[in-house]
């Protein structure tokens, strides 16, 4: 995962971490403590996906089996069930790989990917400190609806694409993917809609 990209899942998930409602500051010592919640929060979601495919594997292979039992020594089988084998070792191998590397991301971003967590951290406050006028500005571009009614996944989303684009002087076209590409991660169909929509017109304002 490129860094930006890796930044922006880490703040949108450091951001679900804090209250979004009234004026408040966040200093540099929680800022930190919500940066790490939110990294132990990916890892342990990595790991969850990861147990998820384990089952999944478990099924097919159990499929392949009972098939082999159904059908015995059906020659015109047999060649694709040897292919599905040796698929499945290999994911086997690239899931215990993955497995064994998933603390990786914690060391690297604690350590010599300071730019990362610096970068959470830049997010974090932009949002923080002008959460007002960012949610204000989303309002104006969303018609018939109100960011505070959206589920808080997808309100974070899009304040992350307005921070990239009025904070940070990310191409509008790069935020607008990147938020997209976070929908489709962590919100649903209705949410993934209703963020281009709102998206395709706040890059329309901002080209004005």
């Amino acid at each position: 995962m490129h860094n930006k990209s890796l930044s922006r899942e880490l703040s949108l998930i450091s951001l679900g971490l804090i209250n979004d409602k009234g004026d408040f500051k966040l200093n540099n010592f929680q800022i930190e403590e919500i940066f790490d919640s939110a990294l132990d929060s990916l890892i342990n979601h990595c790991r969850d996906e990861l147990d998820n495919c384990e089952s999944e594997l478990e099924n097919v292979s159990q499929k392949i089996l009972d098939s082999e039992l159904q059908e015995g020594a059906d020659s015109s089988f047999s060649n694709v069930r040897d292919l599905l084998k040796k698929s499945l070792v290999k994911m086997e191998t690239i899931m215990n790989t993955l497995s064994i590397t998933l603390d990786f991301p914690k060391l690297i971003v604690s350590s010599s990917q300071i730019d990362i967590r610096d970068d959470v951290k830049q997010r974090i406050s932009n949002i923080i400190n002008n959460l007002k006028i960012i949610d204000s500005d989303i309002d104006q571009v969303m018609h018939g609806w109100r960011l505070k009614r959206l589920p808080r996944i997808d309100r974070d989303i899009l304040r992350l694409a307005y921070a990239d684009i009025n904070f940070l002087n990310t191409p509008v076209a790069v935020a607008c993917d990147e938020a997209v590409n976070l929908a489709n991660k962590y919100s649903d169909m209705q949410g993934r809609k209703l963020i281009n929509g709102i998206l395709r017109r706040l890059q329309t304002v901002k080209s004005q």
